[in-house]
């Protein structure tokens, strides 16, 4: 006999926001809806069993009630005068909730059994069956990881089994070259034809054909995402100017070794002890510490399904961080998504509608995160048509390490330990998938692409992780992310040679086949290489967090990767033609000027302009979002994503200060410059003013402009077309002025490509993160007005340069000229920040999407004062002085008793005094006998906030 439980939720928000979202669809008869959260219990444990386990672990006895039904195959409809749709995971998706309340059934002596789980939504109101289906599938279920029943549904406890030693053998040797395409396609292999003849010349030599296990492990070893063969090529690059005329032409070696590596290489500052070399960078924080970060894309499986693909990216990244030996200490996100209100009939076929998306974005990062106990600390979100098809999800992870803790060198005869999370066909392909583009038939071919998170799982392996560090249990360490074991053993074994066993692979369930098992991205696991005289002790850790560990083999001195599946050689591959046998691409890069236009002047009034830019969605409040995340957790967050009396102001950065680190005054900020509206006009200036703004905010909370760090993560096109490359370039040779400029290295990056949905390219789009080191946590800065009375200043010059800007976004004019890069940017972040050391600044903000106009509303707002400013009367147009987003700027806040202290530091160096802060509840700007912007400061609270009537 079996038992349904069902747990009535009370009446909430999220009820409501259905009833919302039905209507955005079309469907008003939607009235109310009633949630419930349903568990399946494969045995009935007894009556008494039932009630302590709905008391102690399933129902809040003040807001929720249970009842349940015991039943014999199908489960009887429960009663309800209203429509219903049932909804659980698909056969095979990890159901964390239920393996949880297995785990709590045993913890409290109760009687075991499968479980699986649904959630039930009773609909009120007038609704046809085509209302409910629609409902189901835009709306209450996504099919790519769950399905649903219009009435009760059935629990899948398990999946069914199939043979699970199945090894295919694939004919390659005879293939013609579009023979060889076809099975690239048809395998979700993603090699181009150059790269399929090479394995087809490796197996005629070996005169015989691949088993499946070899083609896959090939395939995710030679992936874009695993090997960043568009970064490694040789690239025949043409520079077009704006009538098409060739302007420059080059061959590039390998954008990584010709712009990012070579600008590391150039600056070596001392205090960089990693870059490009594992899972993440790191850099020294003290005498005894360093530093590591790392930020990644999790982009294509959160366009199929949010919650999972963003929740997945946060445990991906904090393994990284794992993967380096460092305990992870706070994360980052960048988000960027589709219009929010854009109508569901205008939504293309096969795309969820970008509102969705963000929520199951937004609701998986803060799973994740706040599960681990990890403070959420810093992020952007942006809002373009661009995303529509193909959200941009950047999650990024800090973490802390002893200095010289992270052994790096596999011996032979260490044992292949792998410890976490049990494997499942969840993230089948995710190297191969990630590394072609989308369409609208995606989520039917990929789904199993999409991993399921378990963060109760990582917490478990950090702790273990950190002890094992300490206890010097291991030669080295790796995440199991993108390629599962075939990348993380593959890797770890390439100069030495590896064996494993297959069967012993701890599955979630039966009937895996052996490229299943070897392929799989399940999450939450590590490979680590442990001598066996240590295996013991590792053993007592793992069982001490309850995590589970498993001996797959042992590393050789042979140059061989075997793989065997019971015993039976499933995959036998040198580890030189595994690594080294990859062809290297030669691509055409194409770039052309943009056209010339002259800066537009808007004929619209400028608190006009200011009232529409607060309230663009780039620019509006991101406060609903950043109250999802824990960005206090661990008690170390200085400088948090919130500042001002009311807590609901911009901040320009994060500031921590690690535990375990209180014997000193230094901190780190964590900072990010990102703007692919530039990109659309100018992909050099894109980098350029990506660099400037991670380093402008991070010197505006305190940081030391000489000890930053930064990370590229690049999201494009397609790269085979000549014209998506050639921006790229112009991207990465952006990225190498601007580091040398700012003698800013670049210590870790991940670049994401084929970023298309039908063919369409996403807005080309740099993520520029820095680290940076704040010397004393008892001087940092914050955006919020401090005081009337105080003085205002600008840092920096401004320029009529509006190409690309968000007001030319707002108002739909293209032209224009964008920020360019600055001759000499350090000399006046080096004045702020002594000036900031010594007590001089009160307040700080960078000026970026809307100029100075919004950054001055945006100080306002957050300090709950009013500001009266007079503008220089030169030849600059207003427009230019208000909205223009020059680089290197920065508004300043100083007590009057401070002013010549602080004019004093910037002597010779662009410095600009506007006016004063006021009382008067009033942003006020003039220039000359001209009242440019008079505005109420409740207006602009308000607009910013989106509640303006």
């Amino acid at each position: 006999m079996q038992v349904r439980i069902e747990v009535r939720m009370p009446h909430t928000a999220a009820a409501r926001e259905i009833v919302r979202q039905a209507a955005t669809l079309g469907i008003r008869g939607l009235t109310a809806c009633n949630l419930s959260r349903l568990y399946f219990l494969s045995h009935h444990p007894g009556t008494e069993s039932l009630q302590r386990l709905c008391a102690l672990l399933l129902v809040d006895p003040v807001t929720e009630q249970a009842h349940w039904q015991i039943f014999d195959g199908a489960p009887p409809p429960a009663e309800s005068p209203h429509a219903v749709i049932e909804v659980a995971p698909r056969p095979g998706v990890t159901d964390v909730e239920a393996r949880e309340l297995v785990r709590g059934m045993a913890e409290l002596g109760l009687p075991t059994c499968e479980v699986a789980t649904a959630m039930r939504y009773e609909l009120v109101g007038d609704l046809s069956q085509a209302d409910l289906h629609r409902l189901a599938r835009q709306l209450l279920c996504n099919e790519t990881v769950e399905h649903y029943c219009l009435g009760p549904i059935i629990p899948q406890f398990g999946v069914a089994a199939q043979a699970g030693d199945q090894v295919e053998t694939v004919p390659i040797r005879t293939l013609t070259d579009p023979e060889l395409l076809a099975l690239s396609r048809d395998r979700l292999l993603s090699l181009d034809v150059d790269e399929m003849r090479a394995i087809q010349a490796f197996y005629v030599a070996q005169d015989r054909d691949p088993t499946d296990v070899e083609l896959e492990t090939l395939a995710q070893t030679w992936s874009e995402h695993c090997v960043h063969k568009t970064f490694r090529a040789c690239i025949d690059f043409t520079w077009l100017d704006e009538a098409g005329q060739v302007k420059a032409q080059e061959t590039i070696d390998g954008l990584l070794r010709t712009y990012i590596r070579a600008a590391t290489e150039a600056i070596a500052p001392p205090w960089l002890h990693s870059a490009f070399v594992d899972n993440a960078g790191i850099i020294a924080f003290d005498d005894t510490h360093d530093l590591a970060f790392k930020v990644e894309t999790h982009n294509h499986p959160s366009a199929l399904e949010p919650f999972g693909g963003a929740n997945t990216g946060v445990g991906g990244v904090v393994r990284d961080i794992l993967g380096v030996s460092a305990r992870p200490i706070a994360t980052t996100d960048v988000l960027c998504f589709g219009p929010q209100d854009l109508p569901h009939e205008e939504l293309p076929e096969g795309v969820l509608h970008p509102r969705r998306i963000a929520d199951g974005v937004v609701a998986g990062i803060g799973d994740y995160g706040n599960k681990l106990g990890l403070p959420t600390a810093s992020g952007a979100v942006l809002y373009d048509p661009g995303y529509l098809g193909n959200p941009l999800v950047f999650c990024g992870c800090a973490g802390l390490l002893p200095r010289g803790s992270h052994p790096t060198a596999p011996q032979p005869g260490d044992l292949v330990v792998v410890l976490g999370g049990r494997t499942g066909r969840d993230g089948l392909h995710g190297a191969t998938f990630s590394s072609a583009e989308l369409t609208h038939e995606t989520g039917e071919i990929a789904g199993s692409a999409v991993q399921i998170g378990d963060p109760i799982t990582e917490k478990g392996l950090i702790e273990v992780v950190e002890r094992a560090r300490d206890q010097q249990l291991y030669h080295a360490i790796t995440d199991c992310g993108a390629g599962g074991l075939s990348s993380a053993v593959g890797e770890m074994g390439e100069t030495l040679g590896v064996e494993v066993e297959l069967t012993r692979v701890p599955l979630k369930y039966p009937g895996l086949v052996p490229w299943e098992i070897w392929l799989s991205e399940a999450q939450e696991r590590m490979v680590m290489a442990v001598p066996p005289d240590r295996l013991k002790a590792l053993q007592a850790l793992a069982e001490q967090w309850d995590v589970e560990l498993s001996v797959l083999g042992r590393f050789r001195d042979d140059g061989q990767l075997r793989v065997y599946h019971d015993g039976r050689v499933v995959a036998d591959l040198p580890m030189a033609f595994l690594h080294e046998g990859l062809p290297r691409r030669h691509m055409r890069a194409v770039y052309q000027d943009p056209a010339p236009a002259e800066e537009a002047l808007p004929d619209r009034p400028a608190g006009e302009l200011l009232l529409a830019l607060l309230a663009h969605p780039t620019v509006a409040s991101k406060e609903a979002i950043i109250r999802r995340y824990d960005h206090e957790v661990r008690g170390g967050t200085l400088v948090r994503p919130c500042t001002g009396p009311e807590l609901d102001g911009p901040t320009d950065a994060a500031v921590l200060k690690p535990l375990g680190t209180w014997h000193h005054s230094r901190a780190f900020a964590l900072s990010a410059g990102i703007n692919p509206l530039l990109g659309r006009r100018d992909p050099y200036a894109m980098a350029v003013s990506a660099v400037d703004e991670a380093v402008r905010n991070a010197v505006a909370v305190g940081a030391d402009p000489d000890y930053i760090a930064i990370l590229d993560n690049f999201c494009w096109g397609n790269p085979t077309l000549p014209d998506r490359l050639g921006g790229l370039v112009r991207a990465c040779q952006g990225c190498y002025d601007a580091a040398l400029a700012y003698r800013a290295p670049f210590i870790s990056g991940k670049d994401s490509l084929y970023n298309e949905f039908n063919g369409q390219p996403i807005p080309g789009t740099l993520l520029i993160s820095a680290i940076a080191l704040v010397p004393d946590m008892h001087h940092t800065v914050t955006s919020d007005l401090k005081a009337p009375g105080n003085r205002l200043y600008l840092v920096g010059e401004t320029r009529p340069e509006l190409g690309g800007s968000l007001l030319y976004a707002l108002l739909g004019q293209e032209g224009g000229t964008p920020p360019g890069l600055l001759a000499d940017p350090l000399p006046r972040y080096r004045a702020l920040h002594r000036a900031i050391r010594q007590g001089l600044v009160q307040a700080c903000h960078d000026l970026s999407e809307g100029g100075l106009a919004v950054a001055l509303a945006e100080m306002a707002i957050a300090g709950r004062l009013g500001a009266a400013i007079t503008l220089p009367t030169d030849d600059l147009a207003d427009s230019g002085w208000l909205f223009s987003e020059s680089n290197g700027r920065l508004l300043v806040e100083v007590a009057p008793e401070d002013v010549d202290a602080f004019e004093a530091h910037f002597q010779g160096l662009p410095l600009i005094p506007l006016g004063d802060v006021t009382s008067a509840g009033r942003l006020r700007v003039q220039r000359g006998n001209r009242t440019l912007i008079d505005l109420e400061l409740d207006t602009l609270v308000s607009t910013w906030k989106g509640s303006l009537s």
